[in-house]
This record gives C-alpha cells, structure tokens and sequence, in this order.
C-alpha cells in the first residue's frame, strides 16, 4: 500500500532523514518507534508533502506521490492526523469533523461509524473542540481523518498527554480499523507498551536512519524496548 524508498532529508547543512525505506501493508499496523529528535515527525511531514524529500521515492497504492501536494495525497485515500492533534478549538465537534469532509461533494453527511468508534463525540456534538479534554480531542482528530474514509490511516504520537483509558480506547479502535483488512495502519509513537501490544512490524529510528525492523511479535525478544528506552 505504502511504499517509501531511500528517503533523504535536510533542514539547511542538517541531514534529517538518511536512507529511509519502509513499508505499511493493508490490513497491518506498521509502527515506527524512536526516541525524540530522530526523524519521526520528518518522515510523516515528508510522506504528507508538508516537507519536500531531498531524494528517493514514495509510492502509495504502486502510484508515485512525492510530487503531489498535501491536499492531493489526502485525496489520494491517506489521512493524518499530526502530533499536537490540532483540532479547530473554535469550532464544534461537529463542524471539525465536518473538515475531514471538506473535499468530498457538498452534503456528504458525516459517517454515522465514527459516533460508534468513539461514542463521547456524539454526545459532544456541539460543543466547541477547545472545550474537549487532550484525550476527548485526540478522539475527534482521529475521527476528523476517518471522516472522508482513507485507506492509509497515518497517526502521529497519538498517545501523548493522554489519560491510560483512553489510550485503550485508542488502541482498540486502531486494531479494529486493521482487522477489517482493507486499510493500512501507520503509527509513530514512543509508548512502547502501546506500540509493541499493536504492531504488526515495527521499524526503529535513531539519528535519522532505520537502525532495526521486525514483525510486531518479535519486539521484545529482539530488545526493541531498549533500543528506545529514554
């Protein structure tokens, strides 16, 4: 589904990304792991073309997309949903999610799914997304990428700064997305726990490059938890 192949970046004399290739099938959690200031965040901004790679290749669905523009990848079937969450905060719950519709025909109603993957939005509908707590707005950041259903679900750190139930909560619904088999999973994260109890394989950065990869199940008796211990 994804391909992304020999990737290099810079930011000025910086070498960001070195020779980065990975891939995230249908059906799979891929989960890229690393501890802060290794590139991570680069690839994903690299992959959603808020940053141009220097070399290499990205591919989605076997179509080359480096040269695409951000909103042309989105519309290709990959949503993000980035570090920081960044919801509207003035805007309701309603009418973010309405955002993730914004390339789709006028009137196409939100998909009465994401009120059951993530009930707590349906009864905040009309609450404003600032009012939400971290992990109430993390819910809505997913279900605004959910909305124009993509088929490469790309989340970056989705954890961060939030409560452990609903981390579960997160948790399950990702796994229940790549089950259904017909979407790719991409997940960048630091919680270990959470990345290992997911990953269907896993990739691990240190200093821009790929330094050990995997199937999910053989993390921790190939010491990924120590590759990535802080």
């Amino acid at each position: 589904m994804l391909a992304i192949k020999h990737v290099n970046q810079y930011y000025g004399g910086s070498h960001i990304l070195r020779d980065v290739s990975l891939e995230a099938k249908p059906g799979e959690v891929t989960v890229v792991l690393g501890r802060n200031g290794v590139g991570k965040t680069t690839l994903l901004k690299s992959l959603m073309g808020l940053v141009p790679i220097k070399t290499g290749s990205i591919a989605f669905e076997g179509k080359p997309i480096h040269g695409m523009t951000p909103y042309e990848r989105a519309r290709a079937g990959i949503g993000f949903v980035p570090q920081g969450r960044e919801i509207f905060a003035r805007l309701s719950v309603e009418e973010n999610l309405r955002m993730g519709l914004s390339y789709k025909p006028s009137g196409t109603p939100i998909p009465q799914e994401l009120y059951e993957l993530f009930p707590v939005l349906k009864q905040m509908l009309h609450r404003r997304g600032g009012d939400l707590s971290g992990g109430q707005q993390q819910q809505l950041a997913i279900a605004r990428a959910l909305a124009a259903k993509p088929r490469l679900l790309v989340l970056d750190e989705p954890t961060e700064g939030i409560q452990p139930s609903i981390i579960k909560d997160i948790g399950r619904v990702i796994r229940m997305l790549a089950d259904r088999g017909d979407m790719g999973i991409l997940l960048v994260e630091q919680y270990y726990d959470f990345a290992e109890e997911l990953a269907d394989a896993y990739l691990v950065m240190e200093r821009g490059e790929v330094v050990a990869r995997g199937l999910g199940k053989d993390m921790e008796s190939q010491g990924v938890r120590q590759l990535v211990a802080i």
